[in-house]
C-alpha cells in the first residue's frame, strides 16, 4: 500500500510540472500542508534529481523560484500516477460497492 509520503511527492510533481512559478507558499495553500512540509518535500525531490530548481527576480526586492521536472522526475511521476490511479480506483470501487449495501437496508432488504 503507498503510504502518505507518496501521495505528497505525487501531489507535488503534479502541482510543479501544471505551474513551474508556483510559490512554496502556494504549494501548502493547494495541498492543505504546512510551508515547512513543502519545503522539507521540495529538497529531498532536489536532492534525489527529480526536480531542478532555478531562481529569478520577479521585483527589485523578491527572488522567486522555478521548479522544473527532471527527465527523472517525469519518469517518478509516471509511476507515481499509476499507483495513485490504481489505489483510487480501487477506493472508488469500494465505495460503491458499500453505496449499493446502504441503498438495500435503506429499502428495508438485506
Amino acid at each position: 500500500m503507498a503510504s502518505n509520503q507518496d501521495d505528497t511527492r505525487f501531489r507535488v510533481l503534479h502541482l510543479v510540472q501544471q505551474n513551474p512559478d508556483i510559490s512554496q507558499r502556494e504549494l501548502a495553500k493547494a495541498m492543505g500542508i504546512s510551508l515547512g512540509r513543502v519545503n522539507f518535500v521540495l529538497n529531498a525531490l532536489v536532492d534525489k534529481g527529480l526536480i531542478k530548481v532555478s531562481n529569478f527576480r520577479k521585483s527589485d526586492k523578491k527572488i522567486r523560484y522555478t521548479y522544473m521536472l527532471t527527465p527523472s522526475g517525469v519518469a517518478e511521476k509516471i509511476g507515481l500516477t499509476a499507483s495513485f490511479l490504481k489505489r483510487k480506483i480501487s477506493e472508488y470501487e469500494a465505495l460503491k460497492a458499500e453505496i449499493e449495501t446502504l441503498r438495500r437496508e435503506a429499502k428495508g432488504g438485506s
